[in-house]
């Protein structure tokens, strides 16, 4: 009778109503709670569907009230019993199947449970590190349950979007060759080619690419991608991409695709309209109006230049910073003019912190302006500053005068902070934008060579082809990403399809035409034989999701996550493997390095 005897599933415990009373059914699930009123046991069942109360009394039968009497929390239970509704003033408005209940005829108990290390109704308050060493236990939420169900629902409406939308989906391989200009790769050695690895993807990139040299048009795919970088709540060792490409395309085809395939998306699973089109900024302007290049739109507080006043102002705090070649900028913040002025020097330390040299502040008072900085100004020249910003009574204005990079990187850190602070942001809505027009590369003083911003296959922009050889840093890219609440959602970019603009691109990031050749041999072939205009864009799966249900870490949208330190808790991955296997695979391991061990090789190399 163990596993079930002659009974057979009939109903999911969150299928059963009252328009069902009078049925005899059988149920199969987990103990969500267990209650003994003397004479009576109460059992709340549990399965994917939901949960429903079933009745165990000797006045329904007898032998199945015995058998349930050593029932406890997440037993797993099969059970017969009628659908009844619940006595008068018993109905529970809090549960779907709150007017019903099942009494017991008959039980088996499929398996026991021992002591669990904390029970599904508790993990919202368990330590983060012990729900992940249990996650089979913590999945077992019906919290996590509507996660993933939304999870599925929301593949399956891009997919039938794709789908409509002539796209094809292919997967491209898990095991591929290591390539350069990128996060660091997961590596796997090749126990039939000793001394060679493969790598693990970070993302399908060449191979979408080759797909749309082979005429297929337009792909997609849930790609796995992997990629050996340090963690944040947004990020995974290990993650889902939605990866896209078209070819015959130009940016905006791509974005409005992306823009039809969100609003489809929202409505579908969440049942929220998104408007379109979302508005587009360029790199530059974002920066200038946010100190971001991924800003969050839900609220305002736009960063303000008074560099044309500073500089020639009495303050000479800000008027040397002018001189000096950089900007005054400045936010205002709405209704902090009551901020303390140890408030207003937490802030101060906070900005020196990022790397500003200070932070002036301006507390607009019914009586007057409240700031060390105030005296330095003429009565006129204070006006005209609190004019420029907009600033009204109640107002807090703060100002960084600096390299125009920190200002702006700093004010657009504080704004995020202040607007958090100050219940600023709806946390209900969502808010789209596109970033375009971003550099196409940028230098690494570190390797004292250029880089590219997002990957060297970026097409440089028409217009700005003719500075690449002599202005590398002033040329644009054909690129862009979607940024939703201040947080990256998804990137893409038109591709170079032409090989001599491929070979001069990885000439001007400092890659060896030789390295190139070896690196990337197949691809640059591969566009000599008549290789079409194409572009693409890949999405975070989990990180869209995690921003879609209102989560916090991205952890909660992925079934079994890794943690900050990139290891598993429940599989204890990664692990030492025993010798014969690194043996088979031509690997010899050595001993950690400590601090004196890498002095002394550095002292050997010189």
């Amino acid at each position: 009778m163990r596993n079930g005897g002659c009974l057979k599933r009939t109903h999911g415990c969150g299928e059963l109503s009252l328009s069902l009373a009078g049925l005899e059914v059988v149920l199969m699930g987990w103990v969500h709670k267990r209650r003994d009123h003397g004479g009576i046991i109460f059992v709340d069942l549990r399965d994917r569907t939901g949960i429903v109360q079933v009745v165990f009394s000797p006045d329904i039968d007898e032998v199945a009230f015995v058998r349930a009497e050593p029932v406890r929390a997440e037993y797993v239970l099969a059970i017969r019993g009628v659908v009844r509704k619940r006595p008068e003033g018993t109905e529970n408005p809090n549960m779907a199947t709150g007017e019903i209940e099942v009494a017991a005829r008959e039980i088996v108990i499929l398996n026991v449970a021992r002591a669990l290390p904390f029970y599904p109704t508790e993990a919202a308050n368990v330590d983060e590190a012990l729900r992940l060493r249990y996650r089979y236990i913590d999945l077992r939420r019906p919290a996590s349950w509507r996660v993933f169900s939304l999870r599925h629902q929301a593949a399956l409406v891009i997919r039938k979007f794709l789908t409509t939308h002539d796209f094809l989906e292919v997967e491209t391989p898990l095991l591929t060759r290591s390539t350069p200009e990128g996060a660091r790769d997961y590596l796997v050695p090749s126990r039939v080619n000793p001394g060679s690895f493969y790598a693990l993807p970070q993302s399908p990139q060449l191979f979408k690419q080759l797909l749309m040299i082979a005429g297929f048009e337009r792909y997609f795919q849930f790609a796995r991608c992997f990629r050996d970088e340090d963690l944040r709540a947004d990020r995974q060792p290990e993650f889902t991409q939605l990866d896209i490409e078209m070819s015959f395309v130009e940016e905006r085809d791509i974005r409005n695709l992306t823009e039809e395939m969100l609003v489809d998306l929202f409505r579908e699973v969440l049942g929220v309209e998104l408007k379109r089109p979302f508005p587009c900024l360029t790199y530059a302007e974002a920066r200038k109006r946010y100190g971001t290049d991924k800003p969050d739109l839900r609220f305002n507080m736009e960063l303000v230049d008074v560099s044309s006043l500073a500089g020639k102002s009495s303050c000479r705090v800000f008027a040397d910073a002018v001189e000096r070649g950089g900007v005054v900028k400045g936010i205002r913040v709405p209704e902090a003019g009551s901020f303390s002025r140890k408030m207003l020097d937490e802030l101060s330390k906070l900005a020196v912190s990022w790397g500003a040299r200070g932070l002036a502040w301006f507390a607009l008072e019914e009586n007057g302006v409240r700031s060390p900085l105030a005296k330095l100004f003429r009565p006129p020249e204070l006006e005209t500053l609190i004019g420029m910003m907009g600033g009204r009574t109640g107002d807090l204005l703060l100002f960084i005068a600096d390299r125009q990079e920190v200002a702006e990187e700093v004010l657009g850190r504080l704004r995020l902070q202040l607007a958090d602070r100050l219940g600023l942001v709806d946390n209900r809505q969502f808010s789209f934008v596109w970033i375009t027009e971003f550099p196409l590369l940028e230098y690494n003083e570190d390797e004292k060579r250029y880089e590219a911003v997002h990957h060297p296959f970026t097409s440089p922009r028409d217009e700005d082809l003719h500075l690449l050889e002599s202005h590398p840093e002033r040329v644009r890219a054909k690129a862009y990403d979607l940024v939703l609440n201040g947080t990256e959602i998804g990137g893409g970019s038109i591709r170079n399809h032409r090989r001599d603009l491929q070979e001069q691109l990885f000439q001007v990031i400092g890659l060896p035409k030789e390295e190139a050749e070896e690196k990337f041999g197949f691809l640059l072939d591969a566009l000599d034989y008549g290789a079409p205009p194409h572009g693409g864009i890949a999405f975070g799966f989990d990180r869209l999701l995690m921003l879609m249900l209102h989560l916090e870490t991205i952890r909660d949208v992925i079934a079994f996550p890794k943690t900050q330190s990139a290891t598993c808790l429940m599989t204890e991955a990664p692990a030492p493997v025993a010798p014969k296997q690194l043996q088979e695979l031509h690997i010899k391991c050595l001993p950690a390095l400590t601090d004196q061990s890498v002095k002394s090789c550095r002292q050997l190399d010189s």
